[in-house]
């Protein structure tokens, strides 16, 4: 059942922030919605969006600017927190890239991370499922991106869940966490050492073995003066791994540019059009 925390006139829609209790977290989970004005006359396509290292179920909405192109093109905007909260597991505050705010979008297999570090099933199957039953939502008609950590996550949770997610876009995702500091951390720790097990939340992994999944293209927008993109990013894995696979990749690589959320509010409108071409070309 969703519990309303708040709701706000928004771009003639209206954004709110919700609670429910979450079986598959088993903790009270928060997330963020913004209805444009079409959604109160008919269900619209919806696009999930998930954000990255430190980031809530508001910092999306407050800081992107979204919501003015979500209006224009008829899209619902769905935000999750970015891990469990409440916890309070033994280390779990103790650094900013893992734990709290830092759920990295897998279902943690080690103690004690298991019982409630269950992001992927959160979003790909209980939160998509609840607004869908909730929400004017038009089902089938679901499109998915994200920021850096979550920017993994929505290509991840794409490519293992196409008929749920029909269309997937990222702002500088972590491409191959199997080869930066910040995935090793995180799968080391939530996944233990068998990297085997790594690989299904590894998106140029996840690639290499497919064969263009998204015939209508990937849109991907990177800064080049992105401080986390040599250590870190790894898009080039990534585009290897879309060629290797045919699937079409819009890589687009962007001097002066950044990690924040000025980047993201400078991008965001084409991702909604590219979204919404997609979602609504399904007609």
């Amino acid at each position: 059942m969703l519990e309303l925390i708040s709701e706000h006139a928004c771009f003639r829609g209206v954004q709110r922030f919700y609670r429910h209790d979450s079986p598959e977290i088993g903790l009270p989970m928060r997330f963020s919605v913004y209805l444009p004005p079409q959604a109160f006359e008919r269900p619209v396509p919806a696009l999930f969006y998930l954000a990255g290292l430190t980031c809530t179920e508001e910092t999306f909405m407050v800081n992107a600017g979204a919501q003015r192109f979500a209006a224009e093109h008829g899209l619902a905007l769905i935000a999750p927190d970015t891990s469990p909260r409440g916890a309070n597991l033994s280390g779990e505050t103790d650094a900013w890239d893992f734990g709290a705010g830092a759920g990295f979008y897998l279902d943690a297999t080690q103690t004690p991370w298991r019982e409630h570090y269950r992001m992927y099933s959160y979003v790909a199957r209980e939160l998509y499922d609840l607004v869908l039953e909730e929400l004017s939502i038009r089902s089938g008609h679901v499109g998915i991106f994200g920021h850096s950590m979550g920017g993994h996550g929505a290509l991840v949770l794409a490519l293992r869940n196409p008929a749920r997610f029909r269309s997937v876009s990222a702002f500088a995702p972590i491409a191959a966490p199997m080869q930066c500091p910040w995935g090793q951390k995180a799968f080391s720790g939530y996944l233990g050492e068998d990297r085997e097990a790594w690989r299904h939340y590894d998106a140029s992994e996840l690639m290499t073995g497919m064969e263009t999944p998204f015939p209508a293209g990937i849109l991907i927008d990177q800064g080049l003066h992105d401080q986390f993109l040599a250590e870190q990013l790894c898009p080039e894995a990534f585009e290897a791994a879309c060629r290797r696979a045919k699937q079409p990749l819009t890589l687009r690589r962007h001097a002066r540019y950044d990690h924040g959320y000025y980047f993201i509010s400078t991008f965001v409108e084409d991702h909604l059009a590219f979204h919404s071409r997609i979602l609504y070309g399904q007609d």
